[in-house]
């Protein structure tokens, strides 16, 4: 689609936004390349500081541009993306016959993030709670059932921002009798799939995966280094045994510019 102006009688702080835009649209702006001032942009539309400083947020909330707090704004430089494939559900279901070896060298930091698991902090947490109407109604069980709860984080230990995030639920039922899944604060080579079948002897036949968006939280912003403007993505991924039981319930969480979504859906022959 060519640049084009938001099609309304535009006050002014929009007009500003919309030519500020169209430039990086048309590479005029590139990465990096520093707006003009509010008092620059004042003059040149002969608008007020206000309307100029309004302009900025808009392009900011549109996630154009970066700066404020005594930074000049400029054209925002995009972040490196991480491709989350579908691909990935075989690719760990074959793992779980796998050596502890090959099963240790191929989980989210080195597949999804390409940077070893000791370059980042892990960090998991395990609670047993009552399930909700959510969870009862996805895993067919009564509401406040026991379910295992987990929390998996990977940060950047230099900037201290979340890499990947995500929160398991698991039936507890199928895992009480394996203390080593809701006990160990370690990454369990292989991951989940591994844990069930080594736990309690149960294969996948099927993963679910949803898809949904929201803006985050100024928490969820700050923790994940977010520019103003940026979704999060939200991933629940609904794993379903070879007895047809929801098994699992996990949701992950992934800012919007620095991902990448691939499915892959495989087609009968004729």
């Amino acid at each position: 689609m060519e640049p084009r102006p938001t099609a309304v009688a535009a006050p002014m702080q929009l007009r500003i936004a919309d030519d500020i835009r169209m430039q990086i649209e048309r590479g005029e702006l590139t990465p990096g390349d520093p707006l003009p001032t509010l008092h620059e942009l004042a003059a040149q539309w002969g608008c007020s500081l206000n309307s100029a400083r309004s302009a900025i947020s808009l392009l900011k909330q549109q996630g154009l541009i970066t700066g404020g707090r005594g930074k000049a704004p400029v054209v925002r430089t995009q972040p490196r993306q991480v491709v989350r494939s579908s691909n990935r559900h075989q690719v760990e279901k074959d793992l779980v016959l796998a050596g502890e070896d090959e099963r240790g060298q191929n989980g989210v930091a080195e597949n999804d993030l390409g940077v070893p698991l000791d370059d980042l902090k892990f960090t998991a947490t395990h609670e047993v709670i009552s399930a909700d109407a959510d969870l009862a109604e996805g895993f067919g069980i009564e509401p406040g059932a026991d379910v295992l709860r987990r929390v998996f984080e990977l940060a950047d230990p230099k900037s201290g921002h979340l890499e990947a995030w995500s929160v398991s639920y698991i039936p507890y039922d199928l895992v009480s009798a394996a203390p080593e899944i809701f006990e160990s604060t370690k990454p369990h080579p292989g991951g989940t799939q591994h844990q069930l079948y080594a736990a309690a002897g149960i294969e996948l036949a099927r993963i679910d995966d949803e898809v949904t968006s929201a803006m985050p939280t100024t928490v969820t912003a700050q923790q994940w280094g977010m520019d103003p403007g940026i979704p999060m993505i939200r991933v629940r991924r609904i794993s379903i045994d070879t007895q047809g039981r929801t098994v699992e319930i996990s949701d992950a969480d992934f800012p919007a510019d620095r991902t990448k979504l691939h499915f892959s859906t495989p087609l009968t022959l004729w």
